[in-house]
């Protein structure tokens, strides 16, 4: 016979399966997941002592640029004492300026390069503002610019990195390891382990990490790259222009001097990609528009510097050997420190490898044009 379940027999069944994954959660599990957090995170940073203790710990990854987290972590470990003359710019300017020579061309400056690599136009602008910030001092400022850093400032973010974390840690005296947990990047972190021991020594030829004492990054090998690298210039992008506009207004409004200076391009490089010299006059053109809105001085260093083949890189990029003699034209051109007090009124000059100010047409042969 067939037995008739008993009353209520179907419903508890439904209860129990119903009811079951309301259980609690066993408390083994909770401190199995928490240990393997815990797990997890001791063996990161166990790893990060060790590569610090060999010397091979990168520092964090603000910008996962390695040459530029680089130099902040440069900035934090050698703070500057009051410079009163910045430099901006990409890697042209971060490799192109030696800090002994306009020390010794212009008694009384105290540089401090403030250039970080692969920066756009528009991004060394946002660097500047931060740097200027932080060092009062500062009466002048030095661009050394390539065309290269004007082709784009539309795609690249402006805000390259986040200011505040930055500023703890450059300046804040805030404990790094925190920031290595919060720009995490596993692949950065394991490529740039292998390669930062001979960068800092600057037994990477290449691609050195090596400072000098005013932030400077020299290229010092006995050869060079062995191609020009960097090919056309096929734009040059307003947005750029735009962002040195609002850099030029700025410092005239804080009674701070711009100076805007092209690097020397490699001859083979104009003479392949630049033949008439067209990009660079409008190049030219571009950056003298830029300073008419809040003034400043330029200088085109391809027009009579001439450095030879043998003293270039790459196409943008010298060896060290020819860069006190370019910081050395740059202190004859600007004559820095001159200039105790910028104008209240807005001025621009094109400035020859003599320093003689030529005002733009139309203005007074006065030293500097106003307008």
């Amino acid at each position: 016979m067939l037995e008739m379940p008993r009353p209520h027999q179907g419903n508890e069944e439904v209860s129990r399966h119903a009811g079951g994954g309301s259980n609690p959660v066993r408390p083994w599990y909770l401190v199995s997941f928490l240990g393997s957090i815990a797990g997890i995170f001791i063996l990161y940073y166990m790893s990060l002592w060790t590569l610090s203790a060999v010397g091979r710990l990168p520092p964090p990854a603000f910008t996962n640029s390695i040459c530029i987290d680089e130099k902040f972590a440069f900035l934090r470990q050698h703070p500057p004492v009051s410079p009163t003359l910045l430099v901006i710019g990409s890697s042209v300017a971060w490799r192109h300026f030696d800090g002994v020579t306009a020390e010794r061309n212009s008694p009384g400056t105290v540089p401090l390069n403030g250039a970080f690599c692969g920066q756009s136009a528009n991004q060394t602008v946002y660097t500047a503002n931060w740097l200027l910030d932080r060092y009062p001092t500062v009466r002048e400022v030095l661009f050394i610019a390539a065309p290269q850093d004007f082709d784009d400032c539309t795609t690249p973010p402006t805000a390259s990195f986040n200011r505040q974390d930055v500023d703890g840690y450059v300046f804040g005296g805030t404990s790094p390891w925190l920031y290595y947990t919060r720009y995490f990047s596993l692949v950065s972190l394991i490529r740039n382990a292998i390669e930062i021991a001979d960068k800092r020594s600057g037994e990477n030829r290449i691609d050195p990490l090596v400072f000098d004492r005013y932030g400077s990054g020299p290229i010092e090998s006995d050869r060079n790259r062995g191609r020009l690298l960097y090919g056309d210039v096929e734009r040059l992008d307003p947005a750029c222009f735009e962002a040195l506009s609002h850099l030029s207004v700025k410092l005239q409004q804080e009674g701070r001097r711009l100076m805007v200076a092209s690097t020397p391009l490699h001859p083979q490089w104009k003479l392949q990609y630049d033949p008439q010299g067209q990009m660079r006059n409008r190049f030219n053109s571009g950056i003298l528009a830029a300073l008419r809105t809040g003034g400043g001085q330029y200088w085109d260093s391809n027009l009579s510097f001439h450095l030879d083949e043998t003293l270039f890189f790459d196409a943008i990029h010298l060896l060290w050997d020819g860069v006190p003699k370019f910081t050395e034209a740059l202190a004859r051109a600007f004559q820095f420190g001159s200039v105790a007090v910028v104008p209240t009124t807005r001025s621009v000059a094109f400035l020859p490898p003599g320093g003689r100010s030529l005002p733009p047409e139309g203005q007074a042969q006065d030293g500097i044009g106003s307008n």
